[in-house]
């Protein structure tokens, strides 16, 4: 969805990117400053869920802000959320990894696809992790390759190389 913004001298951005109206922003709250950081951070790691990051923060702090006005301290919400944060995902759990790719697929064009993308995605990224450190996914080690005149449903998961070339005639072989 398009969204337009207004900077102080007057000047008006359209855009569907929401990293790019978070970088806009400017003379904010700390903890908005922190959320900013937090999206730019994720856009610059893999150019995509911004949103989202900035609606699970959100969340998040609400439910601190719950917490501390049950009289719960500080420094146990913040060693709560450190113990969230390290949890390893398991990525031996093939089908709850393929429920959270579903679930990241349904806000895109693509959902109606989602139960043929979601296999792939979680297989493309299993094929580059190291085990030993899961929580590290290298996304420059897998490419898409778009061709033309094919559909969602040939998109396959191919391991090695594949070269962009037109297979030569077996005459000129001879």
């Amino acid at each position: 969805m398009d969204k337009m913004i207004s900077t102080a001298n007057g000047d008006v951005i359209i855009t569907n990117n929401d990293a790019t109206i978070l970088n806009k922003m400017d003379d904010i709250q700390p903890a908005a400053k922190m959320l900013v950081e937090l999206s730019k951070s994720q856009d610059a790691a893999a150019r995509e869920r911004t949103t989202t990051v900035v609606v699970i923060v959100g969340a998040l702090l609400k439910h601190c802000l719950i917490l501390l006005s049950h009289g719960i301290h500080p420094i146990v919400i913040s060693d709560a959320l450190h113990k969230a944060s390290i949890k390893v995902v398991d990525l031996s759990d093939h089908e709850s990894l393929i429920k959270s790719a579903s679930t990241s697929l349904n806000s895109k064009v693509v959902s109606q696809y989602s139960t043929l993308l979601a296999p792939l995605a979680v297989d493309f990224v299993l094929s580059v992790v190291d085990p030993a450190k899961p929580h590290i996914v290298e996304l420059r080690d897998i490419r898409i390759v778009k061709k033309l005149g094919g559909t969602v449903d040939d998109t396959e998961l191919v391991n090695g190389l594949v070269f962009d070339k037109k297979r030569i005639p077996q005459l000129m072989l001879d």
